[in-house]
């Protein structure tokens, strides 16, 4: 039997701590809550923590935060206060670094602050979407249903970006195949032959042979400078992407890709500014704000380029559609929904039926794109390997012929 120490809540809010002597943590949660305790910590006095803590590995993931609203959600409606819902959800989280956040978040409701407002102080969790729809429910009095729609958007967001992943998975598997199988002939398949051709003499070698003889002399004899290339060229990449300038290049690249990949990532862009300018409008957020927090939080700076001159319309006392019919990144399909919305009072039904037909696209379009690249990549993967081969037989066919 070992020692146990705990921190727990009464039914009335207080904080209650103690130690008791029990058989395992299991044991000491069910003798708290046989007393009506709500169990937020227990620890074995004595032995300390065996968790290794890696934080990229911590992080809150879309998932974690849905479920941890849709929670919140649940408990707000059966009549449960704020306060008390925060401890339970800090105590029950498993993510440790949300639980973290959940605490700084319930010391916030405990010094006085709206619970919109204890969110925007940790805008890396909780982004604009999340806090506006919050207060929109705050304000409202219809909390639940709007935690209920913030739920439903984080989960069709993940979607989203499994759907993007699975895209990108199959040709960057298969790019980096044919990458190894490259890097593993011109490094010990190649000097094999050089060591053939050096017999032949002073004869000249074609081309193609002299070409691969070349970039294998420099994987084998220079492939530490290769590495530190690479490696600086991926940061310099990585550091140049989250520049205003390379941000904005590199998405209107990805919209231009081939192969219908570019297609994918413009349908993305359209399912999630739809669906997030939905969800704030049927939460009762302001038009001028939904705009622009649909702005923050579209992750595609043409979109966000739209966006900007849809504000600047509505301002002027126009409509919304009109600059989305001027962008490239919408279809004429979505801007004349937008007005047959906003003409008929339905703008949000509509929105939300934009969301659902790009949603289904997108899980159509990355089925087709494995389809289409299945036999690009095998071609190109062929050809790399095919390339070698030719250019490194083409000498012992001209050795062949002379002797002929």
């Amino acid at each position: 039997m070992s020692t146990y120490a705990f921190k727990a809540i009464d039914p009335l809010g207080q904080h209650a701590k103690g130690e008791v002597d029990a058989e395992s943590k299991q044991s000491v949660a069910d003798q708290l809550k046989a007393k009506g305790l709500i169990v937020l910590d227990i620890a074995e006095k004595g032995r300390a923590s065996k968790d290794i803590e890696l934080p990229f590995l911590n992080r809150i993931k879309l998932g974690d935060l849905a479920i941890l609203t849709r929670q919140l959600a649940t408990m707000v409606s059966s009549g449960m206060t704020i306060l008390r819902a925060l401890y339970v959800l800090e105590a029950q989280t498993e993510n440790k670094k949300l639980s973290e956040e959940l605490v700084e978040v319930r010391k916030d409701v405990e010094a006085g602050l709206p619970l919109s407002d204890a969110l925007e102080r940790h805008p890396k969790t909780f982004n604009p979407l999340f806090v506006a729809m919050t207060r929109a429910g705050e304000t409202g009095g219809v909390l639940e249903d709007s935690l209920l729609r913030i739920a439903d958007q984080l989960e069709k967001e993940e979607s989203l970006r499994r759907q993007v992943k699975a895209a990108m998975a199959y040709p960057t598997v298969i790019l980096t195949f044919a990458m190894a199988v490259m890097l593993g002939m011109v490094a010990f398949i190649v000097p094999v032959f050089a060591g053939v051709f050096e017999e032949l003499g002073d004869a000249k070698l074609p081309a193609m042979t002299s070409f691969v003889m070349g970039i294998s002399g420099v994987v084998t004899g220079y492939w530490y400078l290769l590495l530190l290339g690479t490696a600086g060229s991926v940061f310099a990449f990585i550091k140049w992407k989250k520049t205003p300038k390379g941000r904005g290049v590199w998405q209107r690249t990805l919209l231009r890709l081939p192969f219908k990949i570019g297609d994918i990532f413009q349908k993305v862009a359209l399912a999630r500014w739809s669906r997030t300018f939905s969800a704030l409008m049927g939460a009762g957020v302001p038009l001028l704000a939904a705009i622009d927090i649909t702005s923050q939080t579209a992750g595609n700076v043409v979109v966000e380029e739209a966006m900007a001159n849809v504000t600047t319309s509505v301002k002027a006392g126009g409509t919304i559609a009109q600059p989305l019919m001027e962008s490239p990144v919408f279809p004429s399909m979505v801007g004349h929904m937008v007005k047959v919305g906003e003409e008929t009072g339905a703008l949000t039904t509509m929105l939300t039926k934009i969301g659902d037909f790009y949603e289904d696209q997108v899980e159509a379009s990355v089925k087709a794109l494995t389809s289409i690249l299945e036999p690009v990549m095998i071609v190109l993967v062929g050809g790399i390997v095919g390339f070698i081969v030719i250019s490194m037989y083409l000498p012992l066919f001209s050795v062949y012929d002379q002797i002929q």
